[in-house]
């Protein structure tokens, strides 16, 4: 940590919330530097001493099974999305969905209320890993392995390199993407003549959807937990 380095992000280098939630934190007087209350931007020095009144709300991590026609965010009249799901079957509303998922797409979402994980997830340039499973309309060939493998155009940008791992049945494929574009896979699939018929996320990073099944959720805890921070840079 270099000095001097404004107060939100000191408190959030320290892990105690996200740079948004130590806004709120400095604004209700919560935050004191050298004993006294921290003011908007200011300046924390070496040497300062930075301490929080009260506790900071414990921070909780969860691998999600959405499944198909639930929205991720901001549902419409009629429609029904992740929170709301979460309320009704398990009375949880201390946490929001990191990421989207499309609505006709199954699988797994990272649910979080530690905001210092949500910049470096949704990060384009970080790389993280993310793998689907695909059913498609027809029998697969190595045209369409290398063509995905290598990136496909679609509309005009060409998507990364990414890793296509054939299974048993001749229509089922597993796609592992560093990147996220809006319904990318199945316009990177349709570009190459193949139409998806099932799609479902199972793994992001080293998180894995496992045996879940739809609407059901388990808690990212020990080593899994430490090993997601830490491809994050974020401190446990």
């Amino acid at each position: 940590m270099e000095f001097p380095i404004r107060v939100n992000k000191y408190v959030a280098h320290q892990g105690w919330a996200s740079r948004r939630e130590a806004d709120t934190l400095i604004e209700k007087g919560a935050i004191l530097i050298n004993g006294k209350k921290a003011l908007m931007g200011q300046k924390v020095e070496e040497g300062d001493k930075v301490t929080l009144k009260g506790e900071t709300k414990s921070k909780r991590y969860l691998a999600y099974y959405k499944g198909r026609g639930i929205i991720t965010h901001s549902p419409a009249e009629g429609e029904t999305d992740i929170m709301m799901r979460l309320k009704k079957d398990y009375s949880i509303t201390d946490v929001t969905p990191v990421g989207r998922l499309d609505k006709d797409s199954e699988g797994l979402m990272i649910l979080s209320n530690d905001g210092r994980i949500t910049a470096p997830m949704l990060d384009p340039e970080a790389d993280h890993e993310k793998e689907y499973a695909l059913t498609l309309d027809k029998p697969i060939n190595g045209v369409f392995l290398k063509e995905i493998e290598k990136g496909v155009n679609i509309e005009g940008y060409v998507t990364k390199p990414c890793k296509a791992i054939k299974q048993k049945s001749k229509i089922r494929v597993n796609i592992i993407l560093t990147e996220g574009k809006k319904h990318q896979i199945r316009r990177m699939c349709a570009a190459l003549g193949y139409q998806v018929q099932d799609l479902k996320r199972v793994r992001i990073m080293n998180v894995e959807l496992g045996t879940m099944k739809p609407n059901q959720y388990r808690k990212i805890a020990g080593p899994e937990l430490k090993a997601f921070l830490q491809e994050l840079g974020v401190s446990g």
